[in-house]
């Protein structure tokens, strides 16, 4: 019985019967041996309000699969926060946890012989972490989101503390007002609620047809999410009945789906990076100027924040992202005959889905945000292999300024946040790269310094690590190749010129040739990569921002 394929192997026969008995001391009975085995992958902990009901959720996801013929065998792996370690060194651990997510669950399955998996994720690296897991093993699988948070009261949410840092470290605000904020933004469990790294990757997701319809835009705590677990047991069976597997789903044209809702919704530049790396695990071809090519066509939509008005939580009361997949499939701008784990294909899932009930988030194509990508894929002297921009032209298109340059994020968020960037500066943050850093910090620190102190039109940041989905303003990362292998951004000198201009996709150092060559010669690599541990091994193995921060 092909729905079965790993499993008996692990239980079938006289010679299994050690295997069996260990099995039947965590509650399996004789019956549940002949069931198809599934895998549920916890990243539940409550180390981070992103995950913290994750295993509830899990729990209700086993009695499903259960009820549904199968046989539901819970087990965790680990998260972090990026919201509690960001501007700290422990940020350095957050993109190295989504490929410890990817071989946690790889080893866990492969060892154990799960004929099929769900992966349950909340934070941002864990659902790319997820996805990279199952497509490498390949077996029957759903992916599902934990859900997004509600804004407090006052609609405010992480980032809004984030950005009150800047305002009070210019006068703003006292600190008796920043405590306040930070008391009531964040309540409850659920993912940060904008249309940040979390909401971005679960969209993307479900557009990948990796995840149920509705899934990326449900409410942390809804019987809506509820729901989606207990569809997801009833859905894995019918995957494993049929064997449709990651590599029927995550195709080609898949990816390309993934990439246009994203850029409808205004995704975060971290969904350059993992959909690189998803698309490398199953074997898909995905490169940067695969966003380029998709974002000449695909306008900007979605007034979400970080740069627009509103939350998840309201798309999602307004019918979430299906309505506009819809729209997206109408216009020929989505594959629609993508196969899904409904067993359906993307024309199939979105019949009978309406149109929203007003336009006030989801703008008309007639009326859109940007008619093009909010995402530009740089390159240029400064970018041989390509940078990653996020720019919607509410800051401009181009920027041209003096170079302010730091040799780590602490440096760079000191000197903000004492007032020593001056309007036309262009801030360069290095040695934070995949291997410089090594890890590729996200620097919403001090971008949210930049926009609390009312810079955020007025100055430019460039860097080699990454940036949070919450960061707006007029900013480059993913600069590729880093300062830690000898990218030109390592001998940029303060004063230099450097032109940022989106209108080219062009990211330049203006400095002749003569003097780079010379600064070259010069050049000592600064960088200390740890001797032993989880950072070691990541340095050693990571390559190129470029290519997804893969390490296989």
């Amino acid at each position: 019985m092909s729905s079965r394929k790993y499993s008996k192997e692990l239980v079938d026969g006289p010679n299994q019967a050690a295997s069996r008995s260990m099995l039947r001391g965590v509650g399996f009975t004789t019956e549940d041996f002949s069931k198809p085995l599934v895998g549920i992958a916890s990243t539940g902990a409550k180390v981070t309000p992103c995950n913290m009901h994750l295993n509830k959720l899990s729990e209700i996801v086993e009695d499903s699969i259960n009820l549904s013929g199968g046989k539901g065998v819970l087990f965790n792996t680990i998260t972090v926060s990026d919201g509690i370690s960001m501007g700290t060194q422990g940020m350095k651990y957050s993109l190295v946890s989504r490929e410890v997510i990817a071989d946690s669950i790889e080893t866990v399955v492969g060892c154990l012989g799960y004929d099929g998996v769900i992966t349950i994720g909340g934070c941002d690296k864990n659902m790319p972490g997820c996805l990279i897991g199952l497509a490498r093993l390949n077996r029957p699988s759903i992916f599902i989101y934990g859900g997004s948070i509600k804004p407090s009261k006052e609609n405010t949410d992480y980032v809004t503390v984030s950005e009150k840092v800047g305002e009070f470290s210019k006068g703003k605000i006292n600190e008796e007002e920043l405590i306040h904020f930070e008391e009531i933004s964040v309540e409850g469990p659920g993912s940060c609620g904008g249309m940040y790294t979390a909401n971005t990757m679960a969209s993307a997701i479900e557009a990948l047809g990796m995840s149920l319809p509705g899934s990326s835009s449900q409410d942390a705590v809804s019987t809506l999410k509820n729901q989606d677990c207990i569809e997801a047991g009833k859905v894995i069976m019918h995957l494993l009945e049929n064997d449709i597997k990651p590599s029927d789903i995550m195709t080609r044209e898949a990816f390309e789906n993934a990439i246009t809702i994203v850029i409808a919704l205004g995704g975060s530049t971290n969904a350059v990076l993992h959909l690189l790396a998803m698309a490398h695990s199953i074997g898909v071809k995905l490169s940067l100027d695969d966003f380029t090519e998709i974002g000449k066509r695909t306008p900007v939509l979605a007034d979400l924040k970080p740069f627009g008005s509103h939350y998840m939580s309201e798309l999602n009361a307004s019918g979430g992202i299906q309505p506009l997949m819809k729209t997206l499939l109408e216009k020929g701008l989505l594959n629609g005959d993508c196969i899904t784990v409904t067993g359906k294909t993307i024309r199939e899932n979105l019949e009978d889905i309406s149109s929203y009930q007003n336009n006030d988030i989801i703008k008309d194509f007639e009326y859109p945000i940007k008619k093009d990508s909010h995402l530009r894929i740089l390159y240029g002297n400064l970018a041989k292999e390509g940078a990653v921009a996020k720019i919607t032209g509410k800051e401009g298109m181009s920027f041209q300024g003096k170079a302010k340059v730091f040799n780590s994020e602490e440096e760079g968020v000191e000197a903000i946040l004492n007032n020593k960037i001056n309007e036309g500066d262009v801030i360069v943050i290095r040695y934070e790269g995949p291997k410089g850093g090594p890890g590729m910090r996200e620097m919403l620190k001090p971008t949210s310094a930049i926009m609390g102190l009312g810079l955020g039109d007025k100055v430019a940041f460039i860097t080699d690590g990454r940036f949070s989905g919450g960061t707006h303003g007029f900013v480059v990362g993913h600069i590729s190749p880093e300062a830690a292998d000898g990218g030109l951004i390592a001998l940029i000198e303060d004063g230099d010129s450097i032109l940022i201009d989106s209108n080219t996709d062009k990211l330049t150092l203006k400095v002749n040739e003569d003097e780079i060559e010379k600064r070259k010669s010069n050049w000592n690599n600064p960088t200390k990569t740890p001797k032993k541990g989880v950072l070691s091994k990541y340095a050693k193995s990571v390559q190129s921002a470029s290519l997804g921060a893969i390490t296989d």
